[in-house]
């Protein structure tokens, strides 16, 4: 085995996003190592690239990116008890310290955009062979991120009517959890005509450009939604999700603009009795959850990998990705020559 391998590393402070040669890591007390062999590239990594958003624990400039990571474990450090080499797994977008921190994956430690990733034993979790790399590996976020939205967060109900804002990787996703948690109706807003398509064939019931949707609520849901969506993080979505939720409706901001949200009078929430709620990423039992649900033929994102590219062209997927070429829904970096 090479002692070096290709990463994908950024540095933080310059923006400057870089392919290197760099030293294969070992596992130490309580780690795993494994063989990357697919990794989802998420519209974070365009931010962390362009400096929307910024590591809060990084040690030092530089980080390699990939927070969805699936592979075969190649090594285990002391200690190692519940993992053994030749297991197919996917890695947790991060984990939590002894000390309480919650670390995220590619952002303040080392990711998955290489030919080997590091993972402390408890953010491992084993995959069956009928679930594919490619799709194991966009598990966390692109698809734990709205299922932990819906089900926690937002804790929508069967029978609950819920707009969904901004139709890409997350998007995608949450209209088919909607759908599978019983929402009703789902209605999916987005300005481009073919991710509203999209979101109809996934399972929406409705699907509207913005300037749309106030007819459409006055004819099936006159009364207002019980719950908004933002997968967008864009201020005019912020706006109209808030106009159109029913008294005691609810709004889960999920999308990241970096930007201050900007809200209604306080009356409206008073008077109306709104709701904002938070929310970022996914807590440790999402994943095994839809491992699980996948596994037993409950889901099926098949479809969600719209392009795959070799490692060594993370940069240019990240550039496709932020392009939004071929309206994707996850792109995928396999590794050079698979």
């Amino acid at each position: 085995m090479s002692t070096t391998m290709t990463a994908v590393r950024l540095n933080v402070a310059t923006h400057e996003l870089s392919v290197e040669n760099v030293p294969v890591p070992e596992p130490k007390a309580g780690e795993v190592r494994i063989a990357v062999k697919a990794a989802g590239v998420c519209l974070s990594d365009v931010h962390l690239a362009d400096g929307t958003i910024s590591p809060l624990f990084l040690e030092g400039d530089v980080v390699t990116l990939g927070h969805e990571v699936a592979g075969v474990i190649d090594a285990t450090g002391p200690g190692v008890t519940r993992f053994s080499v030749g297991q197919r797994v996917v890695l947790q977008a991060g984990h939590q310290t002894a000390e309480g921190q919650v670390l995220t994956r590619g952002v303040d430690y080392d990711g998955g955009y290489a030919d080997y990733a590091i993972s402390v034993e408890s953010a491992v979790i084993a995959i069956p062979d009928s679930l594919s790399f490619e799709q194991a590996c966009i598990i966390p976020d692109a698809v734990s991120t709205p299922w932990a939205a819906i089900s926690a967060t937002a804790e929508i109900r069967a029978g609950e009517s819920v707009g969904i804002w901004g139709l890409g990787g997350l998007g995608a996703h949450g209209v088919q959890l909607l759908r599978f948690a019983g929402a009703a109706p789902v209605i999916a807003i987005d300005p481009l005509e073919a991710a509203r398509t999209r979101a109809l064939a996934l399972g929406a019931d409705f699907a509207v450009a913005p300037e749309d949707l106030e007819s459409l609520l006055s004819e099936q849901v006159p009364d207002g939604l019980d719950v908004a969506l933002d997968f967008a993080g864009v201020a005019p979505v912020r706006t109209q999700a808030l106009a159109s939720l029913r008294r005691g409706g609810r709004l889960i901001v999920t999308g990241i603009s970096g930007k201050p949200i900007e809200t209604q009078p306080d009356f409206e929430y008073t008077f109306r009795k709104l709701q904002i709620r938070g929310h970022y990423g996914s807590g440790p039992e999402f994943v095994p959850q839809l491992v699980r649900l996948l596994e037993l033929g409950r889901l099926d994102f098949g479809s969600s990998v719209t392009r795959t590219f070799p490692l060594s062209q993370a940069p240019e997927a990240i550039k496709a990705l932020e392009r939004k070429d071929g309206n994707p829904i996850r792109f995928v970096l396999l590794p050079d020559g698979a």
